[in-house]
């Protein structure tokens, strides 16, 4: 493997050295054309792909070749505008925009890797831009679990009472069909997915990427159900920084800082980051609904900006230490009888390197190297285990853009992982795993009279112990006229055997198997259509609506049966796992009033357990919606939020109630730095201990119940955000 990292290395640095010519610094200023005001936000294209967005003060600087350049300009509430500049020296350019109403499709997202706009992309992709970041800071700034929960057709499951710990679950699958990438980049899969989305604040973040349905030619094999990509932001021109302190009623104490800034040739982000949290015994059964928790973080990142060429050098470290149980235990009065406890303290360190090189004739190079050490070391009553895995990632790739906005994007990409347990234990038999896969994948898009667009994705991964998988995926959007259009897709994935991601709920290592010699990798194939309408008229006003089918097949499942004697047995399964269904949400604005809705019928049978085919905690029915409206006059703002879950099924097959959670969140801007968030999450106060206990078993060994609906009750918290 170490032959392919010199080669990596060799050719990002003939890639870089190539066709280098003297460049220039353009800055742009954006202003209201009616009122002069500035226009932050503003994503500033070349050559129709994005290459930097405007700071507060409504400024955007790049480094450009000297020649003639088309440049184009794109920001909510405001007409596109273009402009042809030829580059001699630096220059600053003032940029008027005219108000008016904002197409979908000048929205670009990163995740398709073309810079494509998120209407007219042949894959959807729904993004949570940095506006909903902001916000999420105020409301939810530990993590980004809840703002995940709010899109139709995902669903953030709590796999664990004592722990916290939860997963994202894409269109009924289980949590381990999905793809959690941080800046394109696979980090939380196997043993190091434990407690992913749990430490990704929303500060730290520019915007979240969703992609529902097949996703793996561009990533690799794990994007069976979907996959969510969270990307990092990035330094403008202007000194940025912002504090968030906050505090709930359930005894969580969060402090955040983020500050960055762009120079000519050099830039930085700094983000740190603090929780505590007190255990609480919400439902008085003597356990702790909500663990101690202490989760520090830290992720400073440099940008060097050589000639036509970004450089980034990154580092990303958390430490989460959580513990969970008998109430007793956590005071630290032990006996005889009170013993349950279950800690898992864990440490996370990332590093990484990424080359981003633009040439003048528009093709573009890039070049990335993660590597991350993840340590987790569990206790509980009866044992200690202690695990670590490193997981590395080099990828080379280009785009090319070409004729009438046809571009080809291809790479090669080399991911694995290697496990050691370094406190064995007789439960757990497995003292090391590694993983190493080398890919190569292509996709070309063309565009068709400018209202078609077909794309074509391979990819071809070479597992050292699985062998060989080739992926091919296809999509086609038409826009039928300026209120219609249609997709549709077909897509090709695998998931290789971990022992870290059982089939049920969560693991614990009592709960963790060896691998059978015989185990075969699950491969998938994963098909959607959809229809698209949209409206816009005066005022601002529109209306968005999506209305999606989508259907997944798994073969070869892997699951595993408990035996006799406690140990758990992992098999494939001799028949398929299907999921399909329909996913509809609406996005209006209507008289500054904000409404999202969304509605998801999910059926997912595991047809191997014909006694049993249904997929646990898997509501068939989920409705979710978000109305919010900006008061700018008093700089106020408010929101409400809910979601109904259905009735789903528990292991043994019993159905559990439906029930309706909400939430309501007021926003007050003091002045031009002071911003004060009071948000009450789940008013209905609904838990699943108010329909059954916990737990079963004795106070000494209690078996809990797998969780499907909240346990922390309702809760409220203030935060005051600071702009520095």
């Amino acid at each position: 493997m170490r032959r392919y990292g010199i080669v990596f290395f060799l050719f990002m640095a003939v890639g870089i050295c190539a066709q280098l010519q003297a460049q220039t610094v353009i800055t742009f200023k954006f202003h209201n054309g009616a009122s002069g005001e500035p226009v932050p936000g503003v994503t500033v294209a070349v050559n129709n792909a994005s290459v930097v967005t405007a700071d507060s003060s409504g400024t955007a600087q790049l480094n450009v070749p000297r020649g003639e350049r088309a440049f184009s300009f794109s920001v909510v509430g405001y007409e596109q505008a273009m402009q042809t500049v030829r580059v001699v020296n630096d220059t600053l350019i003032s940029v008027p925009l005219k108000t008016g109403i904002r197409a979908l499709e000048e929205v670009v997202v990163a995740t398709t890797r073309n810079n494509q706009s998120i209407e007219n992309a042949p894959i959807k992709v729904e993004v949570l831009g940095k506006e909903e970041m902001n916000e999420e800071n105020g409301i939810r700034p530990a993590n980004i679990a809840s703002i995940l929960g709010d899109v139709s057709g995902v669903q953030i499951q709590q796999t664990s009472a004592t722990s916290g710990n939860s997963n994202v679950r894409i269109q009924g699958l289980d949590g381990r069909y999905t793809q959690i990438l941080r800046d394109g980049v696979p980090l939380y899969d196997g043993f190091s997915g434990g407690f992913g989305i749990l430490t990704i604040p929303p500060l730290d973040l520019q915007q979240i990427e969703l992609v529902k349905g097949s996703a793996s030619t561009l990533y690799g094999g794990g994007a069976i159900g979907g996959l969510v990509n969270m990307i990092s932001k990035r330094p403008t021109a202007a000194q940025e920084g912002t504090l968030t302190l906050n505090q709930t009623t359930l005894k969580e104490t969060d402090a955040n800082a983020y500050l960055s800034k762009r120079y000519k040739a050099f830039g930085y982000t700094l983000f740190g980051g603090y929780i505590h949290q007190d255990p609480v015994d919400v439902n008085r059964d003597g356990f702790s609904d909500v663990p101690k928790l202490n989760s520090y973080n830290i992720h400073p990142r440099l940008f060097f900006y050589p000639k036509n060429t970004t450089i980034i050098l990154g580092y990303n470290g958390n430490v989460n230490n959580t513990k969970g149980g008998d109430m007793q235990v956590l005071k630290e009065y032990s006996d005889a009888v009170h013993q349950y406890f279950e800690q898992n303290n864990t440490t996370r360190h990332t590093g990484e390197l990424v080359v981003e090189h633009h040439f003048n004739s528009g093709k573009s190079l890039y070049f990335k190297n993660t590597v991350s050490d993840y340590t987790n070391q569990f206790a509980d009553a009866r044992f200690n285990y202690k695990g670590n895995q490193l997981s590395y990632y080099s990828e080379l790739s280009t785009l090319i853009p070409y004729g009438n906005k046809n571009s080809f994007v291809g790479g090669v990409n080399i991911t694995g992982d290697q496990f050691k347990a370094t406190h064995q234990n007789q439960f757990i038999p497995i003292a090391s795993l590694n993983n190493n896969t080398v890919g190569a994948f292509a996709q070309n898009t063309w565009t068709i009279k400018d209202k078609a667009t077909l794309e074509l994705g391979l990819r071809d991964d070479y597992h050292q112990k699985y062998g060989n998988f080739f992926l091919p995926r296809l999509a086609f959007f038409n826009r039928l006229n300026e209120h219609w259009a249609t997709r549709l897709g077909i897509g090709w994935g695998y998931k290789v055997p971990n022992p870290f991601t059982p089939w049920y709920v969560d693991y614990t290592p009592d709960k963790i198997a060896a691998l059978p010699a015989g185990i075969t990798p699950e491969k998938s194939i994963g098909y959607n259509a959809e229809v698209n309408y949209k409206l816009e008229w005066e005022g601002g006003n529109s209306l968005f609506i999506n209305q999606a089918f989508f259907l997944t097949q798994i073969n070869d499942p892997i699951y595993g049966t408990i035996n006799p004697d406690g140990t758990l047995l992992y098999q494939n399964g001799s028949k398929k796992v299907l999921s399909r269904g329909l996913d509809t949400y609406i996005k209006a604005s209507l008289d500054e009033w904000e409404l999202y809705a969304g509605y998801t019928y999910t059926v997912v049978t595991r047809n191997y357990l014909p006694q049993q085919p249904f997929m646990p905690l898997t509501p068939r029915n989920r409705m979710s919606f978000v109305l919010a409206r900006d008061f700018e006059a008093a700089g106020v703002m408010a929101g409400l939020e809910g979601s109904y879950n259905g009735s789903q099924k528990r292991l043994d097959g019993s159905a559990t109630p439906d029930y309706m959670f909400m939430a309501a969140v007021v926003q007050k801007h003091i002045g031009d730095h002071v911003t004060v968030v009071v948000n009450c999450e789940n008013l209905l106060n609904y838990k699943q201990s108010n329909v059954e206990a916990l737990y079963t078993g004795s106070v000494t060994d209690p078996q809990f119940k797998p969780l499907w609906a909240p346990i922390d009750g309702r809760v409220v918290n203030l935060s005051l955000r600071f702009k520095l």
